[in-house]
């Protein structure tokens, strides 16, 4: 890895508001030095310039809640139809398709079968297959009746959950995941409006089978996301010291005083897209606003973006990543969060960036070396063709890029985007 120097761009560095003017050297996968002006690093410190023509330059992008396995289904009982062997390959399309889309970083909130993530993270970091940097996560594991579990009576149907009952059954499931290799295990908590039997103010799990299976994760070393939409969820997740609290959509004052009491420790993530897509653009996908309205999405809608409000205000850490992947949330839309922050839970847009850069980076276990621009740093890099401060949406969608760095390699190389927009113009 050869030295670079990024010069003529306007940086906007993950720890304050306003972005400046200035340049940024990259040394093997770290930032060598940064300057506040023009000039101020000398060329011949660098085996390759690069002329940034004024664009931003941002740290690289976080996805908090990230379900690469998740293939573009329409219903989770799907997901256990796809052979593992096609599955993985799709799966290793996705990080791909992600690492295009500005994500740097996935911490992935749950795999749809076991050992996907940790083939896929393997994968990556012996440089087999392109990907973000990535902490693979067990399945989700929840209780009978509970979201992930689609058996009935009559059939024996797989989803992307693992079954278990009991305090002893859920120990036993959280060490064979940690026999896996995993990073991050999951647990759900609560139901979920996409789950008849259980909605998503309904608490599935008892205390005991949460506190087994958290207690072994933590003792191994792991850390635990937990799906929680109830009140009564969120709390429970508070208490047995969940480190990544999903939803929260019901949070209720007693429940938010909680959040808060661990905002140091602990983080939570609206995972928004699913709720919103279904909500606001359903019929764009062919999901009609009577079933949403059937389903109580719209309400959901509303308890999110108040919640979301409220967390805002009492300071607590928010992770973007919206369960993208379904047919209704395409994969490659997660940047959209960025808006949906500004634009639902009132986040300024430095605000709702850095809950996909810095506070994402912490969520990863790189706590002021990643989703930073700062002597020393990770060099996870975007330059960008657009001001993200002003239209968070020049974020989505690959073609604003014109340079992607991971670890300090070029993903993206700046000379192809040049040469489209001589392209573009020439047409």
């Amino acid at each position: 890895m050869c030295a670079v120097l990024l010069k003529n761009v306007m940086v906007w560095d993950g720890e304050n508001d306003a972005a400046y003017p200035g340049e940024v050297l990259v040394e093997g996968n770290r930032i060598r030095a940064v300057a506040r002006a023009k000039n101020q690093i000398a060329a011949e410190r660098a085996a390759r310039t690069i002329d940034g023509n004024g664009m931003f330059l941002i740290p690289g992008m976080v996805e908090g809640h990230c379900h690469p396995s998740f293939v573009g289904i329409s219903t989770n009982a799907e997901l256990g139809r796809i052979p593992p062997e096609k599955h993985t390959l799709m799966t290793a399309a996705n990080v791909k398709l992600l690492l295009d889309h500005g994500f740097t970083s996935i911490f992935e909130a749950a795999s749809a079968k076991p050992m996907i993530g940790v083939a896929i993270r393997d994968a990556i970091n012996s440089g087999l297959i392109p990907g973000p940097r990535m902490r693979a996560a067990s399945p989700e594991v929840t209780a009978t009746a509970g979201l992930g579990d689609e058996r009935r009576r009559h059939i024996h149907e797989e989803s992307f959950g693992l079954v278990a009952d009991g305090a002893d059954e859920f120990r036993k499931v959280a060490r064979e995941c940690i026999r896996d290799g995993v990073d991050n295990m999951k647990i759900n908590i609560s139901g979920d409006e996409f789950v008849s039997h259980a909605r998503a103010e309904i608490t599935t799990l008892e205390d005991d089978e949460l506190q087994a299976f958290v207690s072994v994760a933590h003792r191994y070393g792991k850390l635990v996301a937990a799906h929680a939409r109830s009140s009564l969820s969120v709390k429970m997740a508070v208490r047995h010291k969940v480190d990544c609290i999903y939803h929260c959509d019901f949070a209720d004052e007693e429940a938010l005083d909680m959040l808060e009491s661990v905002k140091d420790t602990s983080f939570v993530g609206p995972a928004f897209g699913l709720v919103h897509n279904c909500a606001v653009e359903g019929e764009r996908y062919g999901f009609s606003k009577e079933l949403a309205e059937a389903m109580h999405l719209p309400r959901k809608f509303e308890a999110t973006c108040a919640t979301y409000h409220k967390i805002r205000k009492r300071g607590i850490r928010v992770v973007v990543g919206g369960d993208y992947g379904f047919s209704i949330t395409p994969m490659g839309q997660n940047a959209r969060d960025i808006g949906h922050f500004v634009r639902y839970f009132g986040y300024s847009p430095a605000e709702a960036l850095r809950c996909a850069t810095k506070i994402g980076a912490s969520l990863m276990g790189h706590e002021g070396e990643l989703g930073i621009i700062r002597e020393g740093a990770l060099a996870d890099l975007l330059l960008v063709d657009g001001n993200p401060l002003v239209d968070q949406s020049v974020l989505v969608g690959p073609d604003r890029f014109a340079m992607i760095m991971k670890n300090g390699e070029i993903y993206r190389d700046p000379r192809h985007h040049a040469e489209r927009s001589k392209q573009v113009a020439a047409e």
